[in-house]
This record gives structure tokens, sequence and C-alpha cells, in this order.
């Protein structure tokens, strides 16, 4: 007999609707991936490293070449050092570095606080590692912290804060008063903060994103995880990398070296090389907000409630004016009848709370939104 670690986990979301979507022949706006190609250039790089021979094991921190640029890029856009040698490591994506991280720092008993809705697989990772999940809710519209909440939340049990901005589901921001007070609440503590800054490059109207980096006194504390993914436009090569203070890195890389000890070589040549100019990644907001944009016009006269989604490449729409269905019901029928797969937002709550909302994926080209709208105009 097999007892489970996480006997109230099944499939992801992400993998249901996607299947009823293969199954139904219907647009994908539910997992969270581009319909088109990544850069020519970056493709040629990988081959490049590739025949230059470049494919046996890296090293388990990650390629030096792209670490000291990672160190780089991130003093360039929020002024704070990290040491490539160590203080930086490439990770097999964002999830691996984010469970890593929860490995390496929640014991049996400790609690972290997390805001719902939430990334599915932070509590899964809190719970494999003994810890108990404390959440707090975002409620919509807005999705806004209640620091006053957190506060009361913080006990001597505390051992970790998650943090995600730009935000996924909502598409809501961290501001720099939020950042603020966030060091209040963990000054005196040992609190560690998990900063989930994988979107990091995709903000919209003019805002900046406030990267823990910019906050020395909170990167003492901090991990930080981003990816590759997200930028390049290549989230089947899960790559990612994680920062943090030396002391944090020591026990990351403790746990990381036996997770999947190093990540794909070539990969990570090419892109350490395709990072030096930054025009490689530097207008990514303006690219999806174009595409954000586009999708909110096509949007124009349907029954759908919507609040421009800040950052990241997802877009909430409110249907309560159109069904009362639940919203895992609403979105399997809308893929089933209506030929477009979305994510129900209350799966990102553990006791699933429903605000009738579905989470779209417009990180796709503007003839499959324009083909996505066009079926969402029929309900």
């Amino acid at each position: 007999m097999i007892y489970s670690k996480l006997p109230d986990i099944g499939t992801t979301i992400f993998t249901l609707m996607s299947h009823l979507a293969n199954k139904h022949n219907a647009i994908n706006l539910s997992q969270g991936f581009p319909d088109f190609s990544c850069s020519e250039e970056l493709i040629a790089l990988v081959n490049k490293y590739m025949k230059k021979g470049c494919n046996q094991y890296a090293p388990m921190q990650g390629v030096m070449a792209l670490r000291e640029i990672i160190a780089q890029k991130t003093e360039e856009l929020y002024s704070l050092k990290y040491n490539p040698e160590s203080e930086i490591t490439v990770t097999a994506g964002g999830t691996q570095a984010l469970y890593t991280a929860i490995c390496s720092i929640v014991n049996e008993k400790d609690e972290v606080i997390v805001f719902e809705p939430a990334y599915d697989s932070y509590i899964p990772a809190i719970k494999l590692n003994g810890g108990k999940p404390v959440f707090i809710q975002l409620k919509p519209p807005y999705f806004r912290i209640n620091w006053d909440e957190v506060q009361k939340a913080v006990n001597a049990r505390t051992r970790m804060i998650i943090i995600n901005s730009p935000h996924n589901p909502t598409g809501s921001i961290f501001t720099a008063h939020d950042m603020e007070k966030l060091l209040k609440i963990t000054a005196g503590t040992n609190i560690v903060i998990l900063s989930d800054e994988v979107y990091e490059h995709i903000l919209f109207d003019g805002y900046e994103h406030q990267s823990i980096a910019r906050f020395p006194k909170l990167a003492e504390k901090s991990f930080i995880v981003s990816s590759f993914g997200k930028v390049f436009h290549t989230t089947g090569w899960k790559i990612g990398y994680c920062l943090a203070p030396e002391s944090f890195m020591k026990e990351f890389r403790k746990i990381h070296q036996f997770i999947v000890f190093a990540v794909n070589t070539p990969l990570q040549y090419a892109i350490a090389e395709f990072l030096k100019d930054k025009e490689n990644y530097i207008h990514l907001n303006k690219f999806y907000q174009k595409k954000r944009d586009y999708f909110i016009s096509l949007l124009k006269g349907s029954k759908f409630k919507i609040r421009p989604s800040q950052g990241t490449y997802f877009q909430l729409l409110d249907y309560s004016k159109i069904s009362d269905e639940k919203d895992t019901v609403f979105a399997e029928r809308m893929t089933k009848e209506h030929g477009v797969a979305s994510i129900p937002v209350s799966i990102f709550y553990h006791e699933k709370i429903d605000n009738k909302i579905l989470r779209f994926c417009f990180a796709k080209s503007d003839e499959t939104l324009e083909k996505a709208v066009e079926k969402i105009h029929d309900l």
C-alpha cells in the first residue's frame, strides 16, 4: 500500500484544461505558454554551442558565463550586486527553484504565509517539507495585500513569506509601498522571503518592477526566483535561476545538487551570449502590453467585466453577467461548447473560492487571439 504524501493533490488544472482543449479542438488560452517561436538568433546560438561540444554536464551551480551576466543584469536593473560565484544558481526552471528554496528553509511545523489566489506549486512544496501554509486572501477586483492581516498572521512559528510580483494568476503588482510594509513586518525576525519574480520584465502602463533586489534590507533575507522561459518565449527549455545571500545559497545548493544536479549546458551558454544584448529583453513589456491591449480591444462588446492586467501575460475576465455557474463548470463548458480553454481562478485558492473569474493567457499570435475572441463573443 502507498501512503500518499499529497493525498489531496491530483493532476494540475493546467494539464487537465490543456487535455480538454486538445480533445475538443479548442483554442488553448489556459496554460501559460506562447504559441509563437523564440528568436532565430537564440536558436542559432544553441546550435553553435552544441556543435562546439558543450554537451556534457555543466557545473552544478550553473555555467559561470551565465551567472556573471545574470549578476551584471541584476545590478544594472536593481542596483544590487550578487556574487556569481556564491549567490547565483541556475535552475531547471522557476518551479524547481521555488521548490528548492522552500525545501532548504522550511522544516516540520514551520508556518509559511501564502497569498491566495496562489501559483499551484507553493502549497505542495510547503506540505512535502512538513510546513504549514497560512493563507491570506487577495480579494477582487484589485487583489491587493492587506498588510494588517499579514501582521496578525505573523508569529514565532512563521518561517517564510512567499510573494509573487507580477502576480500569477491575477496580473496585479507590488508597489514600493508594499515592499516597505513587508520590510517593516519582517524586521528583527528570522522570517525568510521567497520572491517569485518570473514575470519581472512583463509590467504594463509605465510601472517598474519592484524587485526584492531594489531593497537591500529585504534582499538580505530573501530568495529571488526568475525564469528565462518567460523572457525568451522558451517555456519548454525549463531554465531559470535563483539569487540569494551566500548563507542561503549554500543550503539551496545542497538540495539543488540532488534534485537536478546540473542544467542543460548548451542552452546556458547560448542564453549567456544572448543576454549580452539588452535589446533581447528590455522591451518585453512593450511587446506584451501590445498583446494585452489588443486582446482587450477585441473583447469590447462582450459581457465580460475587464480590469486590465498590470503585469504577466494573463488577463482575468469576470463572467458574472453571463452565468452563475461555478467557474470550473463554466470553464469546462466554454471549452467544450465554445472552443476556448481558460483556467478557473478558484483552483488557486485552497478553499476553492469562486468569484466567477477566469484566467486567459494572451501570449499568443494575433490570429489566435482573434479566433478565440470571435468564439467568446458567441457566449
